[in-house]
């Protein structure tokens, strides 16, 4: 976030009086005394050298004790804390997790027994002194309005509590965790309960000591089922099953459900999802119910050669009866969208986060296209002529203060250091080498100063505290001591801003200089190394839910939270920096994976780009913050649009394409802001008008060009503003339908014509592939761009330096063949398919009456023909805008034929699975993430073929509207 505006407290530091779902709780509190621990043997590294006050990372140290008059992380009431006081014996032993989406039970920042409501999804938990509550809330509360700040959240809304009876806990404890569970732990009254709960699952398990199980439920029961050891029932208007073991029973008495277990002292409890018939769901369901999670694990992995992650998300399980593996999986929007290998269920979950798909097993898959970063974008129309001029001053205006310096502590230096950044590439591109070098020492500078800690240092500090497992910054700021806030945001800054600087000094990063106190940054933040144990496996990211979490405690009746999820961006895009400028992969692959991941979560639930998770009435296109149990158009500093809808834009930076994934979004989002604004946006001009340029360069321009003067975000130059906006405009939009072998490569498409750009930042030349077969060579220390514009500029690599040159002359790379081909193809009224967008239409697809899944019937059809272009054996892609209005059970198919001739035989023809509209009107995003249904033939190269688009309803007794002219698009695998 940018706190610029701060008006209301540090980022996830405090609540909000008008937060739908904070509530004040009677609870027995007990005092938290701070305990100073001692450090575990073995928690730092080989190669650091301890002093009294200091340990040394190759040149650089931290303090290992507390500056004079610093804060440390702190519970309830301020009283500092030892996390450990609140774990068991059998925890993981390490460091503690923070910023979790249970950290309030561990944290204890706002409750000193319990913590606040987890937000694990589907099932939303609380904990007291009598058991766990669960609530599976279905209905969103949504306040203030589509134009205004408004927020809308799905909040704790208790249907049953699961304890044991007799027991009343003074307080919860941690058992143990994994990579998105936990096991809360109480004891009392001569009574123990333990319950593994986590992100996607709709079990709770538990085992028990010295006492019956036991269900409360709010409201009398609604007993379904009982049967033995399994009892189905509805309590609060939704479905629970509670599985006991065999030999047991469950009595009902009142709104009390309970058993003895038969002796055997474990049970769990899952919601069923909405639909189908509930005795079939919880028998599939009870195949899984004694096969309890004792654990989930990540692994991903970064292919650059296909430009493809793929991530497993695998459970550990454990029969406590029978011999049944695996469990039931409820998935996200983000993980079901690029599930392979799987089929869901037929029935869903409702989430804060939109729709949850059901899958069953030990583990399911997910792989996502990365379609990479760069350094900055390539400067193709402002490296000559009166352009040039124009950006040659503002950079020359930098010269003095390139970090234009507003503060010193750890987020506003990280923002000077990041503006500095971008100066320093944009004057390398263009040779203007004292701008570049004035810039380059002012980060070099900045960073040993951090980087050095001295006896009495207290500023400009780094210090490590083991009982946290964290390296805190002083000054901090917006909670970054006390709470744990933000170390994504701000450390982020310092670890791009170092990967610029080794691209020019590569000495200055190896580990026996500076390079081991940067690393020390990413582990603190996001540690990519489980054998690490000094902090905690990616402290910020959640790896379930896709993205970070900026409050280190979470102790909000909303659950966890975070604002900028561009600056956790910007933090992942310095990974992937940082680690492809000092050769590290495993860093470099942390960072592929975090960022492919959490853009796609970002497309999600920041901007809902499909149209399918906010609730309908809602009213916004877009979000400032995203919380456990719903999310806001607000933000914690100001109820600007231009800040709310900004703070998710900034830093814009090389590693920030991802905006511009879908272009037509872009213009969605930013007709939003003018609408919320009354106007065009007037502040954070800048920041609004580079994110625009992702989806319209031409505007964008015209914009700044038109504005004459205004007021640069805090961390911009105008510099940096005029540089982006001014190539984009020449670039076009992002072409996410390639990918390179490469990870700092990207592809730009304007007017159907391409633009391929690849930067080495290394001292040897290398060579490029992207998935259409053109190749690209890439000189040692240059960013080289071929295709409709060609141009290479800079000196980076192997610490090369420059040579002044006021006149950069563009040098010409190999350009691949090109012809009058267009891949992207529009629907148009009337049945066209050409590769321009026309003027916005609809057409309307004739009520189904009956079963047509798979057999084109009274279909809307589009015809292209005389195409001869080259196969990139990628597949094809589609977007196609559908409204069914109010109608129940309507469902969109397309099919796809292509004749690769022209000779009147279809050689190859794709089904796509149907598309289940809603029955609210509204446009919703049919795309190729349905799934291929069926396919006959192949692809190869297109010689005076066609290609057809049929476009029916499968299903449904009602007609569906189906947009044309820019509304729906499909793309071809060709080139």
């Amino acid at each position: 976030m940018d706190p610029s505006f701060r008006t209301t407290g540090p980022d996830s530091a405090q609540p909000r009086e008008r937060r739908l779902t904070h509530r004040s709780r009677s609870r027995t509190r007990a005092l938290v005394i701070g305990v100073v621990v001692a450090m575990v043997a073995g928690m730092f590294g080989a190669g650091l050298i301890r002093s009294a006050e200091a340990a040394t990372v190759g040149a650089g140290s931290y303090a290992d004790t507390l500056p004079a008059g610093r804060s440390l992380p702190t519970g309830c009431g301020s009283i500092s804390t030892n996390p450990r006081q609140w774990v068991t014996a059998n925890a993981p032993s390490g460091a503690v997790p923070t910023n979790d989406w249970w950290s309030s039970i561990l944290f204890k920042k706002t409750d000193c027994s319990y913590g606040e409501p987890l937000h694990a999804h589907p099932i939303s938990y609380d904990t007291f002194g009598t058991g766990l509550g669960f609530s599976y809330n279905t209905t969103p509360a949504i306040s203030g309005t589509a134009t205004g700040v408004g927020e809308y959240h799905y909040p704790y809304v208790q249907d049953i509590l699961v304890g044991v009876a007799g027991m009343n806990s003074p307080d919860v404890k941690v058992d143990g965790w994994s990579d998105w569970t936990v096991t809360p732990y109480w004891s009392g009254g001569g009574r123990t309960m333990k319950a593994t709960i986590g992100h996607g699952l709709p079990f709770g398990y538990f085992q028990v000591t010295g006492g019956n199980a036991q269900i409360t439920t709010s409201g009398t029961p609604a007993v379904w089922s009982n049967s033995g050891a399994t009892i189905g029932f509805t309590a609060g208007g939704h479905e629970y099953v509670a599985y006991a073991p065999t030999g047991a029973t469950w009595t009902v008495a009142g709104t009390t459900i309970s058993s003895s277990l038969a002796g055997k002292g474990f049970f769990s409890v899952a919601v069923l999802p909405s639909g189908g018939d509930r005795v079939a769901l919880a028998n599939t369901y009870g195949q899984y119910a004694h096969a309890h999670v004792t654990g989930t694990r990540v692994s991903y992995s970064y292919s650059p050669g296909s430009g493809t992650v793929n991530a497993t998300y695998a459970f550990t399980t454990i029969a406590r009866q029978g011999s049944a593996t695996g469990t039931v999986i409820a998935l996200y929007p983000h993980q079901w969208n690029y599930l392979t290998g799987s089929t869901p269920l037929a029935q869903t979950y409702t989430s804060a986060r939109g729709k949850m798909k059901i899958v069953t097993g030990t583990q399911f898959t997910t792989s996502m296209k990365y379609t990479g970063v760069l350094p900055e974008v390539p400067a193709v129309g402002d490296s000559a002529g009166a352009d040039l001029t124009t950006v040659t001053g503002l950079l020359n205006a930098e010269l003095g203060n390139p970090m234009d310096n507003r503060g010193d502590d750890t987020y506003w230096t990280g923002k000077g250091l990041g503006r500095a950044a971008r100066i320093a590439e944009i004057a390398d591109q263009l040779n203007l080498t004292s701008v570049r070098d004035s810039a380059l020492n002012a980060i070099r500078t900045r960073l040993n100063d951090w980087f050095t800690a001295s006896p009495g240092k207290t500023s400009r500090v780094f210090y490590f505290n083991p009982a946290w497992g964290t390296l805190i910054g002083y000054p901090a700021s917006y909670g970054s001591d006390q709470e744990l806030n933000d170390h994504h945001f701000h450390y982020g800054y310092y670890i791009a801003a170092a990967a610029t600087l080794a691209k020019y000094d590569p000495n200055w990063a190896k580990t026996s200089q500076y390079g081991g106190m940067v690393d020390l940054l990413i582990r603190d933040a996001n540690n990519y190394d489980r054998a690490d144990t000094r902090f905690p496996y990616l402290r910020d990211f959640d790896i379930y839910a896709g993205h970070d979490w900026a409050s280190g405690h979470g102790g909000f009746g909303a659950g966890n939270n975070q604002e900028s999820s561009s600056e956790g961006m910007n933090f992942a895009n310095a990974l992937i920096q940082w680690g492809q400028a000092t050769g590290n992969t495993a860093v470099r692959d942390a960072g592929v994976y975090i960022y492919t991941t959490q853009a796609a979560a970002i497309q999600e639930y920041w901007f809902d780009v499909r149209d399918q998770n906010f609730p309908a009435a809602f009213g916004h296109s877009t979000v400032g913050m995203v919380w456990g149990d719903g999310a806001a158009y607000a933000t914690w500093f100001s109820g600007e649009p231009e800040m709310i809808q900004g703070i998710n834009m900034l830093p814009i930076t090389g590693g920030h394409f991802y905006l511009g994934d879908n272009p037509a979004y872009v213009t969605t989002n930013y007709n939003e802001l003018v609408r919320n604004n009354g106007g065009p946006p007037t502040v954070w001009q800048d920041i609004l008008w580079e994110f625009l340029a992702l989806g319209n360069g031409d505007t964008a321009l015209a914009n700044l060009r038109a504005a004459g003067g205004f007021t640069p975000e805090e961390g911009e130059s105008r510099a940096h503003t005029f540089h982006w906006i001014r190539n984009l405009a020449a670039l076009g939009t992002v072409d996410t339908s390639i990918t390179a072998n490469h990870p700092l490569a990207k592809v730009f498409s304007k007017n159907g014509a391409r633009t391929y750009v690849a930067s080495n930042i290394t001292g040897t030349a290398i060579t490029v592939t992207f998935s259409n077969g053109t190749v690209l060579p890439v000189p040692a220390g240059k960013t080289v761009t071929s295709g409709a514009l060609t141009w290479s500029g800079g000196n980076a690599g192997g610490g090369t330096n420059p040579s002044p040159s006021p006149t950069p002359t563009p040098t010409p790379t190999v350009t691949p063949t090109t012809g009058p081909f267009t891949a992207t193809r529009y629907l148009q009224t009337g049945g066209t398919l050409p590769g321009t967008p026309g003027t916005a239409g609809t057409v309307v697809l004739a009520a189904a009456n009956g079963n047509r899944d798979g057999t084109p019937t009274n279909a809307q059809v589009f015809t292209a023909t005389g195409l001869t272009a080259t196969y990139s054996g990628g597949a094809t892609a589609f977007d196609l805008s559908v409204d069914a209005g109010t109608t129940v059970a309507n469902g969109t198919q397309v099919r796809i034929s292509y004749d690769l001739t022209g000779d009147g035989s279809w050689d190859r023809v794709e089904t796509y699975y149907y598309f289940a509209t809603d029955p609210v009107i509204g446009w919703e995003h049919y795309t190729q993430a349905a799934g291929l249904q069926s396919s006959s033939g192949t692809l190869g190269n297109l010689s005076g073929g066609r290609v057809k688009v049929e476009v029916w309803n499968a299903i449904g007794g009602g007609t569906t509207t189906l947009g044309t002219g820019d509304r729906s698009l499909v793309r071809l695998p060709f080139s």
